[in-house]
């Protein structure tokens, strides 16, 4: 699995004179999700993707970029990140215990 995805959004976010029209979103580390409660992020509450994308995202979103973009835009990097969230192998045995 890529480290990396490209979102290309529907409606441009305006950033100073900037029109921010695809944004490159990479795989959260831990350090990432400080100051998130992971069950939060992980439900994709609002504030605390509103946190996240900036730490995660280029060009850089602002906070207030976040809340201000269109849903189906938010919806896709929800999609995205919880790519990134699943295992990527079956890391527990399903060998039965030794007696």
């Amino acid at each position: 699995m890529t480290s990396l995805k490209e979102i290309k959004l529907s409606t441009p976010i305006v950033s100073g004179k900037n029109e921010i029209t695809k944004v490159t979103v990479r795989k959260p580390v831990t350090g990432d999700l400080r100051g998130v409660k992971l069950l939060n992020f992980v439900d994709a509450d609002i504030d605390s993707l509103a946190k996240v994308l900036p730490r995660i995202s280029t060009p850089t979103l602002s906070e207030q970029d976040v809340y201000q973009m269109d849903l189906s835009d938010l919806t896709q990097f929800v999609v995205e990140i919880s790519d990134f969230l699943k295992p990527t192998s079956n890391s527990v045995s399903e060998e039965s215990p030794s007696e």
